[in-house]
């Protein structure tokens, strides 16, 4: 084994060591990256030459969490890794997004790229590491790669920023931020913030790129050092000169004419795919089918050149706009009188409609990943069915894009939706796109700010989103920052940079650059342009809702939270959970019981305020300690010769003896009280020991005029009670009288 190791030092004395050569050596390339405890193992294989048809670059990025890695055993009944969950996939989508835009543009043979957690120190936090894992495992193989690049997490602790936090010191933060990099430039930003200016924002990606210049320098060390700085040689493209020349004669001019004249997406597209079928009959048609391939790309290298002169030339965009112009927003809320909040929001031809609904504890989202486990209160989905775009396609459910675009949305809102007393409600927000035509997570942001405050939920303050856009030209430095982009301007741009906030500043961002060297400072006008956005979608949207509504909808359940103490959490859930079954049969309610700081939250949902003070008065039944001298109203559950069982509250009896029952004399229990009866009745003692309770219910009547008292004389019958003397001053035991 010829093994090498890179040692990375870290501001505050941490290390983080990089190994190549000693595990899965028949990988083309492979690392183990180690910080404390924690490892990670990355591995990259290449396919020798690309699949025939293929012009694209088919990046595959896997990161996986092994429950061994940590001790535990995974969940479910196989008790073995599955599918990935959300977070994994996140980080596989976080690695992709900076790898990609390195990655040769005509090279398009299969990369797999896979990142497994094999060891996890419980404070770690391994997700940061994944990206230089991957990008130490392409820098010791020889597929062609434009990097290295590394991945940081910042956050701010006490005013100051440090790189890759601990777990514990990330929940003291006020920032979260992910920047991934090369050597010489800004690739990928995502995070979320609490209310955070630009310029802050802008010195957290300045600080982790500091840090990424360093690991990428050590990558490019340990590249040198294992010989691979030469990689291998690859041809995945045919060309021809001439045609491409004879597609740019042809086309160009006219794809410049339909991008300057104002249109709809769709007859936009049927335009530019007019004009390529028109150009394509212009081919021999015995060539036509050989060249179609080179034709395609051709024409979508016209196609992006003569949008991207017009807004640089004449500062026009594809639907008329100029660069700092938002598109039309309309707003309704309330549109779905059934849900307990819900919004449309659309601007321009992106549109979301969204649902808020309220639930218990029972309904929070379960976590249980590796080094996370607990529950979410709040969560958000976000779907992207195909007739969005117009697509003849099945939906086939949730993918990763969806998951990356909730994700950015849930992390925009959670700092403004309300926890614990405040909202003690789960609370799902849904949002479904029922048109798309750029930045549709945007929209979920605004939509679910709107459902959010339909439904009555007390959020902070409302929050916008707005997607930026940016054309470069890099010989003569122009450029154009654009305001709110459409989806070709994001797919034909250099630039795709969300940013969410409230009037008072940034909670989260997400950034892809796909262009070498942006300077700060077009970053920093990009920041300035976007906020006055993000303001101007703010006001449209308070026209519409300006406040959380005042009450709930009437038809939402309504949640009622006590505090009891601990010791009577036990006597709520019963054996078996017998009890606390019984409270929600009897009175249709869902109950739930939670221990925190050594008491019992209990909350009672229900839609019948009725059925909810019943089930109310049942559980404080059960936790009200009895006090003597405390008159009750009971219920007679058993009658027995020498008196009556009353339930004085839930769970709680005591005797009423027949001496109790009346002043005069009673010959039989049942000529006064009755099984079922509702009787009053004063608690006159609660043994200390037993917790047995003596009542009366002649304490509560009017004694007799000239009552008095009646001599009570032993009874001879009633033996082994200690203290009890006969006539003679002995005493009575199991074997009659015996003298003192």
């Amino acid at each position: 084994m010829n093994i090498i190791k890179k040692t990375i030092q870290l501001r505050d004395g941490r290390e983080i060591e990089i190994e190549t050569g000693k595990l899965a050596k028949q990988a083309d390339g492979s690392v183990v990256v180690k910080m404390g405890k924690t490892m990670l193992l990355a591995t990259v294989v290449a396919a020798k030459d690309a699949r025939e048809g293929t012009d694209f670059m088919p990046l595959s990025v896997d990161y996986k969490e092994k429950y061994a890695a940590a001790g535990r055993y995974p969940g479910g009944f196989l008790k073995r890794e599955g599918r990935p969950n959300d977070s994994e996939i996140l980080v596989s989508r976080l690695v992709d997004r900076a790898l990609r835009p390195l990655f040769p543009e005509d090279y398009h043979a299969d990369v797999f790229v896979n990142v497994s957690l094999i060891s996890a120190e419980k404070d770690i936090m391994p997700d940061a590491l994944a990206g230089l894992a991957a990008s130490a495992a392409l820098a010791v193989s020889d597929i062609p790669f434009n990097g290295p690049i590394s991945t940081v997490r910042v956050a701010r602790l006490d005013g100051k920023f440090v790189i890759d936090p601990t777990f514990t010191e990330l929940k003291l933060s006020d920032v979260d931020i992910m920047v991934a990099g090369t050597l010489d430039n800004i690739m990928m930003v995502e995070g979320e913030f609490k209310e955070v200016s630009e310029a802050e924002m802008l010195e957290a990606i300045k600080f982790a790129h500091e840090e990424i210049q360093t690991q990428c320098k050590t990558q490019i060390e340990l590249m040198e050092e294992v010989g691979k700085t030469v990689k291998r040689e690859y041809s995945h493209e045919e060309n021809d000169q001439e045609l491409r020349e004879a597609v740019r004669n042809y086309c160009y001019d006219k794809c410049y004419d339909i991008a300057k004249h104002p249109s709809s997406k769709q007859e936009r597209t049927d335009a530019f795919d007019a004009l390529k079928e028109e150009f394509l009959a212009t081919i021999p048609e015995e060539e036509r089918e050989d060249k179609s391939g080179m034709v395609e790309r051709y024409y979508h290298d016209v196609e992006k050149e003569a949008m991207r002169n017009l807004v640089l030339n004449e500062k026009i965009r594809l639907d008329g706009r100029s660069t700092d112009e938002i598109r039309p927003i309309w707003c309704e809320v309330d549109y779905l009188p059934a849900t307990h909040g819900s919004a449309v929001f659309t601007r321009g031809e992106t549109q979301s409609l969204t649902t808020v609904t309220l639930g218990t504890r029972l309904d929070m989202k379960s976590v249980d990943e590796v080094l996370v486990e607990g529950s979410e209160a709040f969560v958000l989905h976000y779907n992207f069915p195909p007739f969005s775009t117009g697509d003849a396609r099945p939906y086939r459910g949730t993918g990763r894009r969806e998951i990356g675009h909730g994700n950015l949305a849930y992390r925009a809102l959670k700092n403004v939706v309300p926890s614990g007393e405040e909202n003690p409600y789960a609370v799902r927000v849904v949002s479904d796109i029922l048109e798309s035509n750029g930045s549709s997570s945007m929209a979920t942001v605004c939509a679910g700010t709107l459902a959010l405050m339909d439904a009555g939920i007390k959020i902070k303050k409302p929050v916008s989103g707005i997607a930026m856009g940016l054309i470069s030209e890099g010989g003569d430095g122009r450029y154009a920052i654009l305001s709110d982009i459409l989806g070709d301007e994001d797919h034909l741009g250099d630039m795709d940079f969300k940013v969410t906030g409230t009037v008072d500043g940034i909670t989260a961002t997400q950034m892809d650059i796909k262009v070498d060297g942006l300077p700060y400072e077009v970053l920093e006008k990009a920041l300035e342009q976007a906020k006055q956005g993000r303001l101007h979608i703010m006001g449209e949207m308070m026209k519409t809702l300006d406040a959380p509504r005042e009450e709930l909808k009437p038809h939402t359940p309504r949640i009622v939270s006590i505090v009891i103490p601990g010791e009577f959490i036990g006597a709520i859930i019963g054996t078996g959970g017998k009890v606390i079954q019984e409270i929600q049969k009897t009175t249709d309610t869902t109950v739930t019981i939670t221990e925190e700081d050594g008491k019992g939250v209990v909350e009672i949902f229900g839609e019948n305020k009725e059925n909810m003070d019943a089930a109310l008065a049942w559980i404080e039944g059960i936790t009200t300690v009895p006090e003597e001298g405390t008159v009750y109203s009971g219920k007679v559950v058993s009658v027995l010769d020498f008196g009556a069982f009353v339930q004085i509250l839930p769970g709680k009896e005591g005797l009423l003896h027949i001496s109790e029952l009346d002043w005069h004399k009673v010959e039989k229990v049942e000529d006064v009280v009755n099984i079922g009866d509702i009787v009053e009745v004063k608690l006159l003692e609660v043994d200390s020991k037993s917790g047995k309770m003596r009542l009366s219910r002649k304490a509560l009547l009017e004694k007799p005029e000239g009552y008095v008292e009646p001599v009570r004389k032993p009874r001879p019958d009633r033996v082994g009670r200690e203290g009890n003397r006969d006539r003679r001053g002995g005493r009575y035991n199991d074997r009659g009288p015996r003298k003192n």
